[in-house]
């Protein structure tokens, strides 16, 4: 695998974008802010490694970042274009200015106030409907995209609205292929996903379900284990990843909660939410009756 060395590469200037700053680090690659001289803007482009297995050739890898350059819903954001560049292969996204909900989770459990250590249950739903939306629109479209979680949904600074971002590893059903290794993070991943099988939309509602139990949590009760030890037992006894149920995670999980989560987060995923929109009508329920 490539050594991704953020400082030997800021500075450079990948297809008329000049490499400014990391952002961090996405699956396998990272992601940089860039300025795109012809247009005047700034704009996130993330650099992965040929051989990371993230697609069968580079053609392909270009061809499905174009679909995804057509996808056009106010909860996402929009993919640019794509290329390579070196040994490495990039694709370019609209720069959203705000936070991360990752950093937003793990900024509030380290407050003083307990009462301010975690985000509140109706911004928390609010957040999740938005992100199910996005999903919705792009399940539609006949794309999975792999890889839901807080790291990949960002809060506008300005008027709060969530993002959802990194279509890297999105799988496309008109490039129908099966990946060469295991994608996306293995914490949110669906046990399906960590089996190296082919992902349908559940897997993506299987991923909201956990960010959701994050949000309210502040943390999953997961085991602490390297990345490939955790991919094997979410993959062979997902019945047992999360060591104890949403509601003795966090006193905000209440028994509806719950069933909401479990239901979205099941181990067979014939067992899950069958589409976003019965995901987030539970929810709409929920919000409706509680507040």
């Amino acid at each position: 695998m490539i050594n991704l060395d953020s400082d030997k590469l800021i500075g450079r200037e990948i297809s008329g974008i000049t490499l400014i700053s990391l952002r961090g680090r996405s699956g396998k690659g990272l992601v940089f802010d860039g300025f795109q001289r012809s247009l005047g803007r700034k704009v996130a482009i993330k650099l992965i490694p040929k051989n990371s297995g993230v697609c069968a050739s580079i053609n392909s890898f270009i061809n499905r970042a174009q679909v995804l350059t057509e996808l056009d819903h106010p909860n996402i954001a929009a993919v640019s274009g794509a290329g390579e560049y070196e040994d490495f292969l990039f694709i370019t996204m609209r720069l959203i200015e705000g936070v991360s909900l990752q950093s937003i989770i793990e900024r509030k459990l380290c407050s003083k106030d307990v009462s301010k250590r975690f985000i509140p249950v109706a911004v928390a739903l609010r957040i999740i409907t938005a992100v199910l939306d996005a999903l919705e629109y792009v399940h539609n479209e006949g794309i999975v995209h792999q890889d839901v979680k807080p790291g990949n949904i960002l809060i506008e600074k300005t008027d709060k609205t969530p993002f959802l971002v990194d279509f890297g590893i999105a799988r496309i059903s008109s490039f129908e292929e099966k990946p060469k290794s295991v994608l996306g993070t293995p914490l949110y991943i669906a046990p399906e996903q960590a089996r190296g099988e082919i992902t349908d939309s559940r897997a993506d509602i299987y991923c909201a379900g956990v960010t959701l139990w994050e949000c309210l949590a502040g943390t999953l009760p997961a085991p602490s284990l390297p990345a490939i030890k955790l991919v094997s037992v979410k993959a062979r006894n997902p019945e047992n990843f999360f060591q104890v149920s949403p509601s003795d995670s966090s006193s905000k999980i209440d028994s509806e909660l719950e069933r909401i989560i479990l239901k979205a987060t099941a181990s067979n995923r014939d067992m899950r939410y069958r589409n976003c929109g019965q995901f987030r009508n539970d929810i709409n329920f929920y919000i409706e009756n509680r507040y």
